[in-house]
């Protein structure tokens, strides 16, 4: 079991707020969804769980222990895995170096998104949008991270792939939060808890069953 919270979180960007005192709790493993229109604080929360933006005010708290003030390298050390919107593959680098750079056994990788099997020797720059989420993801799952923070996991993939993404995402051994605009079709009937924001606060907090209803 892990947990990863904001606790009174308030995040600015000069002189503008995005988060205004957000309170949230994902525990894992499991599936914890933020969801929010753009410019709701979604993204921000992530962020802010992961260490890459400082808090204005409030706290991260990571079972239990207070990590505010740890940066985000270290976070990631101790099992923290942060998979960003954009610039989230080495695009210079080809799609099996990418790989390389987390582990030299590619398969659960593969398994997951056997479209990647042919694309080996691209250079990940050269991939459609949809094809580098999949290889983003498929970095995170060869980390085999304890908590796993992923930005629009599914964006730029066919709804079959996205299906397939939430599946791999929801078995992972994880605390997983995934940022989203709108619930995705593949979570109506799977276990989730979802948090909406909306300009920079938490509007609603539920199971995604009771979201849908």
């Amino acid at each position: 079991m892990t947990t990863v919270s904001l606790r009174h979180a308030r995040v600015r960007y000069g002189p503008l707020e995005a988060l205004h005192g957000v309170t949230l709790a994902a525990p894992g493993p499991g599936l914890t969804v933020l969801l929010g229109r753009n410019g709701s604080g979604r993204t921000t929360a992530l962020r802010a769980l992961a260490g890459t933006v400082p808090l204005a005010g409030g706290s991260v708290v990571w079972d239990g222990t207070d990590v505010t003030r740890v940066p985000a390298y270290r976070r990631a050390r101790r099992g923290m895995c942060l998979v960003p919107e954009r610039q989230a593959v080495f695009g210079s680098l080809t799609v099996r170096e990418n790989l390389d750079l987390v582990a030299r056994d590619h398969g659960t990788a593969l398994d997951a998104y056997p479209q990647l099997r042919p694309l080996l020797e691209r250079r990940a720059g050269t991939l459609s949008g949809g094809e580098q989420r999949m290889l983003a993801l498929s970095r995170a799952l060869l980390a085999r991270a304890r908590v796993v923070l992923v930005d629009e996991p599914a964006q730029g993939m066919s709804p079959a792939v996205a299906a397939r993404t939430y599946e791999v995402l929801t078995a992972l051994d994880a605390c997983v939060v995934v940022a989203e605009q709108r619930l995705p079709p593949a979570l109506r009937d799977r276990p989730a808890f979802v948090y909406e924001l909306r300009r920079g606060a938490v509007v609603f907090a539920g199971e995604a069953g009771e979201l849908t209803r």
